[in-house]
């Protein structure tokens, strides 16, 4: 602690003698906040690397600080306007020390010009394909709210029902094993499953027609997932992106235009108990951006459930674009006090690879082992 402080009031005293005496304050404060927060032992996911206590603070650091720019992350029922794509630090985590990584595959690792022009081509194709089903519902459910999110909802689950399926296939084969990917996809369908159910309870699925549209496109985005994700999981989840973020569009809609008469509704039952109530591990676990328990939502109304299913999309949109970084994916459990301690023994390295052409490569490639 010495040393640091001692770093940090030497960093202080050595700057030009034309900066004010307010900056070299600020400056210094900024220094001793940022030690503190990288103590050890301490859960911090963001703080890996020194660029990492500014991304703490845009989540944690109370609104009345003035030395941060504070970014909230638990959008608040008075916000005019919500961000929705926040950028991803993916080397914030240890495998990622040294990537400057910000979770845009565009600008990852400095791809080449082939490789440039198959992501744009892969974004205008899915651009295009949420597009084209977005004007079919806009058509068919222009007036009805609560049958449009169940046909929503539905659909929006699907996809990690597929990413599972072939990261299961990958396991078997064992050609890719990451228990990450796993946990949070499943955390991922698990909150998309109870945005499912909030929506039967308020009648989205009365009508025969609504059911069946609903889980037959299901059926067929699950193959059409299934295959994209094994050619390209780089576009299968920045098609999940484009879905997410038009959900996410649809509710903050549906928010502003009849937010007075949902606040004199009562929130559905299966909303109080998954928001409120029991163990919330999978809850936090689809929210990749933020630490665990940062974010423990108030059920009132009906108001409050739909505030809370638009923030909940939001965040599946942050992890869907941090998932297009090839590895950059972890589990907000991951890291946890425990895991910071050396341990000792012997690790193996995993095949990694993207999509199946690549796994069948190099599933010829012996596995090697290295001592820590």
């Amino acid at each position: 602690m010495a040393v640091s402080l001692s770093s940090a009031f030497f960093t202080v005293s050595t700057s030009s003698s034309s900066s004010s005496t307010l900056n070299t304050t600020r400056n210094f404060h900024r220094k001793i906040t940022c030690f503190n927060l990288e103590k050890p032992f301490s859960y911090n996911p963001f703080s890996s690397s020194s660029s990492s206590c500014s991304s703490w603070h845009q989540l944690v650091s109370s609104p009345s600080r003035k030395l941060y720019q504070v970014q909230a992350t638990v959008l608040k029922e008075n916000e005019e306007k919500v961000v929705v794509e926040e950028t991803f630090k993916s080397k914030s985590f240890p495998d990622n020390e040294e990537k400057e990584n910000t979770g845009d595959p565009l600008e990852s690792s400095s791809p080449g010009t082939l490789e440039r022009w198959a992501i744009k081509v892969e974004q205008t194709v899915n651009i295009a394909l949420t597009d084209s089903v977005i004007k079919i519902l806009d058509v068919l459910y222009h007036d009805r709210d609560y049958p449009r999110f169940y046909v929503l909802e539905t659909i929006a689950r699907v996809p990690y029902f597929a990413f599972m399926s072939v990261l299961h296939m990958y396991e078997s084969f064992g050609w890719w094993r990451r228990a990450d990917y796993l946990k949070v996809h499943f955390a991922e369908s698990w909150n998309e499953m109870h945005h499912l159910l909030i929506m039967e309870e308020l009648g989205g699925n009365a009508w025969w027609f609504d059911r069946f549209l609903a889980q037959h496109i299901a059926v067929f985005y699950y193959f059409m997932t299934a295959f994209m994700y094994l050619l390209s999981p780089r576009m299968a989840y920045h098609f999940s992106e484009c879905v997410e973020s038009h959900a996410f569009s649809t509710y903050d809609k549906f928010i502003k235009q009849e937010g007075d008469n949902l606040k004199n509704l009562p929130a559905p039952e299966i909303a109080v108990k998954y928001y409120t109530e029991g163990d919330l591990y999978l809850f936090d676990e689809f929210q990749t951006a933020r630490p665990p328990k940062s974010r423990r939502p108030k059920i009132e109304n009906l108001y409050d459930v739909f505030i809370n299913i638009r923030d909940d999309e939001a965040e599946h949109c942050k992890t869907m674009k941090a998932c297009q970084t090839h590895g950059s994916l972890r589990s907000p459990h991951t890291y946890t006090e425990d895991s910071l301690e050396d341990d000792s023994g012997c690790a193996v390295d995993q095949p990694d690879c993207i999509g199946i052409v690549d796994c069948v490569k190099k599933s010829a490639s012996p596995l090697q082992v290295k001592s820590k």
